[in-house]
């Protein structure tokens, strides 16, 4: 080969290898090889981060010393941050240690979680910061990076949290980086919950969608502006009323249904207060009449005039005595607090922490044509009570039996989706409206018959979170379900589907492992010896054997 050529093949070498890395530099291209296309992400994760146009930044608090199950979640987050960031160059992402700063995360409500950690057969515990920090223009969003904490096992727990990575993710990078543009209506006028009760949901609520009061006070002189006016908004929001709907604004609600809006109902039909309980000891609870009962008939639910009790359920604190001169308390079940867990798998309730209602009603689904999908319901052991009926702070001495809590599961929550008949098709209607409808068209509502759930407690005169129980500091998951469903049928992303991901991860058995420990260190010891004899003695034998002959 004479020097020229050697030259050419030479310089087209280089020149290929300039091309092929210009070539993967702007076009590469990811094969994601899993089972369960856990790296593969959604159309619409992929639509989000391509509409980001300036620098976004994250900082996530996994990096440090902490259990070793729980790098899989570092790991996982790191895999799926970079699959963001090569969709997208503005997008920039960093581990950082929270051991220097946790006082200040704390600050920002950036809460630790604690862990138990089995090491060698021993229990521990030891503390992280689960979360990560977006910042995106003047705008910062917090995102947990670890779900309930109700899981039965750390194992479940940490599956849970990766499978719901990429939702949020993609929910905090969409709420950051988009206009609100969603209009939803917060009814009054029929003796809903004061603003106070609702100050934490609807401040959570206010960051994804626009929110104002409406009132139905003016039904009675223009229902048709009335009418109109609501129809400008999304969804509307009807917590708690006690005082009864009369017939016009009932057909303005029908109509606003009928014609696309989504509506919430969370509607106690019966009144039972803990206030009056704790101030005479006893109360009766009595029915509302909010004439509400032909309305959502005709949608297909029925809220009964009864009281659930659970044998799952929450707690109640009341003076137990005293010593010296201070007051000594105690928390005792209260079954009338039934704690719900769902098991179905809808992207409404998937990964939830169980939600807590206060003296629920039971619900009837009918069949009407319209699919309905159970959200809340409660344990086997029930005892359901017709009403009016005297009910006393003394039940909390009488041990309860399954043989009495027998009536098994009742519904609580019910979403109802598909093409709505008017409930004054064929009856006469209040008034005359312009552009009546009797039949709209794929449209959602939802059905919750425990107006509670939306309402936060106070203590001293402010407003407390709603998912955290002001006595025991339990978290609940009633922002939580309230937001999602909510979501669901205002979600044009799509991305609420991403909470039903479902992942094949698999786990060691730590009491197998700590069990056979001395087995494995001797086998990844004296395996490798051996290998490396028998390669040695081999070699040897083919020497010999060559030089040999």
């Amino acid at each position: 080969m004479n020097k020229n050529n050697l030259y050419i093949k030479t310089s087209l070498l280089i020149i290929g290898l300039i091309i092929i890395n210009i070539l993967g530099k702007n076009y590469s291209k990811r094969f994601d090889l899993t089972k369960d296309k856990r790296y593969t992400l959604s159309e619409e994760t992929i639509r989000i981060i391509k509409n980001i146009d300036e620098p976004i930044s994250l900082k996530i608090y996994l990096q440090g010393d902490f259990p070793a199950e729980f790098k899989r979640i570092q790991l996982e987050t790191n895999q799926l941050l970079e699959e963001l960031s090569s969709l997208n160059n503005h997008v920039a992402f960093r581990f950082v240690d929270p051991k220097n700063n946790s006082d200040e995360l704390i600050q920002k409500g950036l809460q630790p979680s604690r862990l138990t950690v089995q090491e060698d057969g021993k229990n521990s515990e030891t503390i992280i910061f689960p979360w990560a920090v977006i910042n995106y223009k003047d705008k910062t969003e917090n995102v947990s990076l670890l779900s309930s904490s109700f899981a039965p096992t750390q194992e479940i727990q940490l599956q849970n949290s990766i499978e719901n990575l990429e939702y949020e993710f993609a929910n905090a990078l969409l709420k950051i980086s988009s206009e609100k543009i969603k209009k939803i209506a917060i009814l009054k006028g029929n003796g809903e919950l004061d603003d106070i009760n609702l100050y934490s949901f609807l401040k959570e609520l206010g960051e994804h969608y626009k929110l104002a009061e409406f009132t139905l006070d003016s039904v009675e002189k223009n229902p048709q502006k009335t009418l109109n006016n609501l129809l400008e908004y999304d969804l509307s929001i009807i917590a708690k009323p006690s005082v009864r709907f009369s017939e016009k604004e009932k057909l303005v609600l029908d109509q606003f249904i009928i014609n696309g809006g989504k509506s919430m109902w969370l509607i106690d039909n019966v009144y039972a207060e803990l206030d009056s309980l704790m101030q005479n000891g006893n109360s009766m609870t009595f029915n509302r009449d909010l004439n509400l009962t032909d309305l959502l008939f005709n949608y297909g639910v029925r809220i009964n005039y009864d009281l659930t009790q659970d044998l799952y359920s929450s707690t109640i604190r009341l003076a137990s005595g005293n010593v010296g001169n201070q007051i000594q308390y105690q928390d005792f079940l209260w079954h009338y607090y039934p704690i719900i867990i769902s098991n179905n798998k809808h992207e409404i309730t998937t990964n939830l922490d169980p939600v807590l209602l206060k003296f629920p009603s039971s619900m009837d689904t009918l069949n009407n044509g319209i699919s309905k999908t159970i959200l809340l319901q409660s344990s086997p052991f029930t005892k359901v009570m017709g009403t009016p009926v005297n009910i006393s702070l003394n039940e909390i001495e009488i041990e309860p039996t399954e043989e009495e809590f027998n009536n098994g599961n009742q519904i609580f929550g019910v979403l109802l989706e598909g093409d709505f008949k008017s409930a004054y098709s064929t009856r006469t209607k209040p008034f005359e409206i312009g552009n009546y409808k009797k039949i709209g068209k794929d449209n959602k509502l939802v059905v919750i018959s425990d107006g509670d759930i939306i309402s936060n407690e106070i203590f001293r005169g402010e407003p407390l979170p709603l998912n955290i129980d002001k006595w025991t500091n339990q978290p609940y998951g009633n922002s939580e379900i309230l937001l999602n469903t909510i979501h669901y049928m205002l979600d044009d992303s799509g991305i609420l589907k991403l909470r039903s991901k479902n992942l094949q991860i698999q786990f060691l058995d730590k009491e197998k492992s700590f069990r056979e420990k001395t087995y494995w260190q001797a086998f990844n010891l004296i395996l490798p010896l051996i290998i490396l004899g028998s390669f040695g003695l081999f070699f040897n034998l083919y020497r010999k054997r060559k030089y040999s002959s």
